[in-house]
């Protein structure tokens, strides 16, 4: 050791200068590692923290969300600090960088203001708790499955498989339909003729025994909710009535499933399920007689 320090002091000062700096870089390189670790380290902690408090509710996603975005500016900032530091060890002084940052910054913000809007939207759509990952949802005139949230863009993927990237900036009203429960609403069309009363009696039939089975019955959040008769249509009489659905992302796969079954039970009942007609008549006296159709056949006229 003795012999390492008087080589130390027999370099010229030039060299011992360069020395110096390299081991003061690399001691803030290290320092960089090592806070780098221990900041994911801490995020992955409090990750698993929350996710054990929480449990396996709708609340997860938006942890995993609020993690990575942690990870992201934790790393950016050790980065910059890093950067910084070291700069100034190598003798370039960082305050006209900054300055010339500043002014730059500045010009770019002018150019730039739709990218800055989608960085500070995507701040409050994550504290807010607006969007999470896994959730279904209407955005910008886009609807569909939530891959990824970023500060900057939302990654959507719709029923047909294609992916949309919409920009926080352009996000103005937020419909989330996977939050909490959902309700699947149900609309059957019955026959003018059809007592109202005994459609909806079949109804709960059919949804108590979809209750009934652990694959349903599990995803069934309360009872069946009659709405009632919700309007006259042209050929049919609309009814109305809604199941309530957790986790909420079930919600598309029991209407489906209720219709199929509700078919099948109003088809074994007799109950007519209409389709649009079309009735042709002759006309109609006030004494409700009509005339009998009549086919004119024309032929031509003879030459003279």
């Amino acid at each position: 050791m003795q012999d390492l320090v008087a080589y130390f002091h027999g370099l010229d000062e030039g060299v011992r200068l360069a020395v110096m700096t390299s081991l003061r870089v690399a001691l803030i390189l290290v320092i960089a590692w090592v806070l780098q670790a221990i900041a994911t380290r801490l995020i992955r902690m409090f990750h698993q923290v929350m996710q054990r408090r929480i449990g396996a509710g709708d609340q997860v996603a938006r942890i995993q969300t609020l993690a990575r975005v942690f990870r992201n500016i934790a790393a950016v900032v050790i980065v910059l600090v890093a950067g910084m530091l070291i700069l100034g060890e190598l003798g370039i002084s960082v305050a006209p960088i900054l300055a010339t940052a500043g002014v730059a910054g500045i010009a770019i913000g002018f150019g730039a203001q739709s990218l800055i809007k989608d960085y500070f939207n995507g701040v409050f759509l994550l504290l807010d708790d607006q969007i999470r990952e896994g959730d279904v949802v209407n955005i910008a005139g886009l609807g569909g499955f939530v891959e990824q949230v970023t500060l900057r863009y939302v990654r959507l993927r719709n029923f047909d498989g294609h992916v949309h990237y919409v920009p926080n900036g352009e996000i103005k009203v937020v419909t989330n339909m996977t939050r909490e429960f959902a309700t699947a609403v149900i609309e059957v069309g019955v026959a003018y003729r059809e007592d109202p009363d005994e459609a909806f009696a079949v109804m709960r039939e059919v949804f108590e025994a979809m209750r009934s089975e652990p694959l349903w019955g599990e995803r069934i959040a309360g009872d069946l909710e009659i709405i009632g008769v919700e309007r006259w249509a042209d050929s049919a009489v609309i009814l109305r009535s809604r199941i309530k659905v957790v986790p909420p992302i079930q919600q598309w796969n029991v209407r489906r499933e209720f219709l199929k079954r509700l078919k099948k039970a109003y088809d074994a009942r007799g109950i007519e399920i209409p389709y649009p007609h079309l009735t042709i008549y002759a006309g109609q006296a006030k004494d409700g007689s009509a005339p009998a159709f009549q086919v004119l056949e024309k032929t031509p006229s003879k030459a003279a």
